[in-house]
């Protein structure tokens, strides 16, 4: 940590920040410049985050040194893929494709779509059965019947399944049923929920909050990894910005910022990104260029009667059009579908 001073400061009022670094244990360096003095604080991290040095008179700023989420950095290795079944993520190698509909509805429209979307290259089935609305009125989801229709689809197709949790009091029954559990962006930072998915045997996906930034998001994640679960996945979804032309504004600035201070896999989910059903395939498109290790696209078959999010769902031959797309410009790039 780095203390810089005020430029007035006094000799005094050093002496005191010297005094008080060391009484919490610290150990305190003087530089003296021309217009300021730094003073370098040198001990455990997490020890000297917690003091308050600003509060110190004469003090004019603080500065981490070091980055406070220790387990998501890079650790100088290449790091295992991530794997959801058997599928795994961030091999540098393929872009992942993850696709379903938003709410499971019935055991015959996920059934159906399950298997569009692998015919199509899906690898792996997304879909709600737990759904956090808005309102309190609209559709929240068939529960333990939609978990059981997404398990029916796995059996099915082949396809690992990726489902949303809300509760901590669902995480054993959830486990049951999916291959890989994702917090949404309005749980992001519920960190009750993070703490114990972080102590589940399953693989996390991570999604943005809408109004936080990459910071909150890598924070969120060591929540996870503290707890002992090294497999996450990080979701760049859009964020809420003055832009009101799209549903949010997807942030593909934070696809090659995470690939570099992260050790972890990078999904983007365009769907809820823009919003937009007709520029979803475009924004794809840019997510791989960027270098994405997955995409989550919402598909449904008949949009027009999806019980959530149907304007933004992409029908199955449009999803199969972009897979073909995608194919041309992760090759573009050096990748693979």
């Amino acid at each position: 940590m780095i203390i810089i001073t005020q430029p007035a400061v006094t000799d005094a009022q050093i002496d005191h920040i010297v005094e008080r670094v060391e009484e919490f244990g610290l150990k305190a360096e003087v530089l003296r410049g021309t217009m300021r003095v730094v003073i370098g604080v040198i001990g455990p991290e997490d020890v000297i985050r917690e003091k308050p040095l600003a509060a110190i008179p004469g003090v004019e700023s603080v500065f981490a040194v070091m980055k406070p989420y220790r387990l998501v950095s890079p650790n100088g290795t290449k790091p295992p893929p991530v794997t959801i079944g058997s599928v795994p993520f961030g091999t540098g190698e393929k872009v992942v494709l993850i696709s379903g509909p938003c709410s499971v509805e019935s055991e015959e429209q996920t059934l159906a779509i399950a298997h569009s979307v692998k015919n199509a290259g899906a690898r792996v089935l997304r879909g709600g059965a737990f759904k956090p609305r808005t309102s309190p009125y609209s559709f929240q989801g068939l529960g333990e019947d939609g978990l059981r229709f997404l398990a029916d689809a796995r059996a099915a197709t082949g396809l690992p399944i990726i489902t949303e949790i809300m509760d901590t009091r669902d995480l054993a029954m959830m486990e049951k049923y999916t291959d890989c559990l994702q917090i949404g962006s309005r749980n992001m930072q519920n960190f009750a929920l993070l703490k114990e998915v972080g102590r589940s045997r399953l693989p996390v996906m991570l999604k943005r909050g809408f109004s936080a930034t990459i910071n909150d998001l890598l924070l969120s994640a060591e929540y996870i990894l503290s707890e002992g679960n090294p497999n996450v996945l990080l979701c760049e979804r859009g964020i809420r910005t003055f832009e009101t032309m799209t549903r949010n504004t997807l942030d593909l600035n934070a696809v090659p910022i995470l690939k570099a201070k992260t050790r972890l896999p990078v999904v983007v989910d365009p769907t809820h990104g823009i919003g937009l059903r007709d520029y979803i395939p475009q924004m794809a498109l840019a997510a791989v260029a960027a270098g994405a290790d997955a995409l989550m696209i919402e598909v449904h078959d008949n949009p027009e009667r999806a019980r959530s999010d149907g304007d933004q769902a992409l029908l199955p031959e449009v999803f199969a059009d972009l897979v073909r797309r995608v194919r041309a410009v992760a090759a573009a790039v050096g990748r693979d579908v």
